[in-house]
């Protein structure tokens, strides 16, 4: 049996207002194994990033609550751990590249200054040998002449080689498990398939884990090894890459895979949404979360909670439909690979339409 790098059970994370905690992550249970990749998708507003700060205990300081469940890291359960404990694990053996890389780098010290302060404080790296190392980083993510660069600001490079420093920085450390939260969110598409060959790359070559997370489809068609599905807060369905692409359980995740745009020879016809929005933190529909929204939702969707249901080889989900006899309204599995080969090309063709 494959080990197991992070087991997150039960994890429910909210910030508190005057009615109380609003939940903004209930119940949330994934796994992910030694060198693979799990990305958790879903719409903004699902739960996405604030189940990665509170992997990272970042939430503390963003006025959230880690208010019940377990993150197990190696065993290790980071919940229970003081912020002074977690300051030799953040950034070292574990390290995340954030949504925007302008934000995530600090305006007043060089790109070499900040690679290099990880290197000190993880390392113990004297200042020169850790200017070093940060030339060979900025060398080993594809940035050209990275002697010079080095000595630059984060305003003087573009925001494709500002993504390339913060992902030096991520992986400094050689670091065990990568958190990428939207890693190319900020990039246009020619510079995001560049993205996502480097991280795969990389991942290889550090042998580490990763957990991604996107709302984009297509990115997760390209590195995932497993998706985990969340909506309004919960994890809805949970699989491999092929499960989720081919036999969708969950009808937000049918919706979501409808939502790809086609190939070539499907274009120029209206593309599908998903009706409706994710309800606030403070207005969560009481049963399914998803049901207001759900083109199949039937009477018990609006009164009871479902639960998560796991087949033989492993593929979760939380639907009423799993449990109806014979008359489950949901379309099949979608034709061989033709859904997943449409999300995968997507990143791949827009890139190559920007270079023409």
């Amino acid at each position: 049996m494959a080990e197991k790098i992070l087991q997150i059970r039960n994890l429910t994370t909210g910030f508190m207002s005057e009615k109380g905690l609003a939940k903004a992550t209930d119940r949330v249970s994934i796994e992910l194994e030694k060198g693979q990749t799990l990305c958790i998708v879903g719409e903004s507003g699902s739960g996405k990033s604030v189940t990665a700060m509170s992997v990272m205990r970042l939430i503390d300081y963003a006025g959230g609550i880690i208010a019940d469940g377990e993150v197990l890291f190696n065993g290790q359960d980071l919940v229970k751990k003081k912020q002074s404990e977690m300051l030799k694990i953040r950034g070292n053996l574990i390290t995340m590249i954030f949504q925007d890389p302008m934000s995530a780098l600090n305006p007043v010290f060089t790109v070499g200054d900040q690679i290099s302060e990880a290197l000190r404080i993880h390392k113990g790296l004297k200042k020169q040998e850790a200017w070093m190392q940060s030339i060979d980083m900025l060398r080993r993510v594809g940035i050209p002449a990275p002697e010079i660069r080095v000595k630059q600001y984060p305003y003087e490079l573009s925001g494709g080689m500002c993504q390339r420093v913060v992902i030096a920085m991520a992986l400094a450390c050689n670091p065990e498990l990568l958190i990428a939260d939207e890693p190319t969110t900020a990039l246009d598409v020619t510079v995001q398939a560049q993205i996502l060959d480097l991280l795969l790359q990389l991942k290889n070559e550090f042998r580490m884990s990763m957990l991604l997370i996107t709302h984009d489809m297509g990115v997760a068609a390209e590195v995932a090894d497993r998706i985990a599905v969340m909506y309004a807060g919960t994890v809805v369905e949970e699989g491999t890459v092929r499960e989720i692409f081919e036999q969708p359980r969950h009808p937000y995740t049918i919706g979501l895979l409808k939502s790809i745009p086609g190939l070539e020879g499907e274009r120029g016809g209206e593309l599908y949404t998903i009706k409706g929005s994710i309800p606030p933190l403070s207005q969560l529909p009481k049963g399914c979360r998803f049901h207001p929204r759900c083109p199949y939702a039937m009477d018990i969707c609006r009164h009871k909670e479902p639960e998560m249901h796991e087949s033989p080889t492993g593929h979760k989900a939380a639907c009423f439909l799993d449990e109806a006899d014979g008359s489950d309204p949901r379309p099949g599995a979608a034709k061989s690979q033709e859904t997943k080969s449409a999300a995968k090309v997507t990143i791949r063709s827009m890139s190559e339409v920007a270079q023409s």
